[in-house]
């Protein structure tokens, strides 16, 4: 049974920082792109960034560039979004995803169950 647990979420002012973590079990973590995904009430869910396996592509979001880092420790099994330079627009629940494909995030397999931020300005 694949789990995946995110945690690092909560309740920060503009400009600060958060750093998100995913951490995933039941599945090959090394093969599969794993991604950050955000939904804000009211609004579709997007992509916020996505890296693939091995570390090869990673993709960050026009919204988020410069701001958010994603990376990943395949030792650990766990995902990482570092986030800096918040602003309000960034409250969402966040959500990681894992792709079988391995090279992108467009088709996740396994989600989890999310976590809150929310910048207040």
């Amino acid at each position: 049974q694949v789990q995946m647990v995110e945690s690092g979420g909560g309740l920060v002012q503009a400009g600060g920082s958060l750093r998100l973590s995913c951490t995933a079990s039941g599945l090959v973590y090394a093969q599969y792109a794993m991604g950050w995904f955000r939904q804000a009430p009211g609004k579709e869910r997007e992509m916020v960034a996505c890296i693939s396996s091995s570390e090869v592509r990673t993709y960050i979001a026009y919204s988020v560039q410069g701001r958010f880092t994603i990376s990943r420790d395949d030792t650990q099994n766990t995902l990482y979004l570092q986030m800096n330079s918040l602003k309000p627009e960034d409250t969402a629940m966040y959500y990681c995803a894992a792709d079988a494909s391995g090279g992108s995030c467009r088709t996740p397999n396994y989600w989890g169950q999310g976590t809150q931020v929310t910048v207040s300005s």
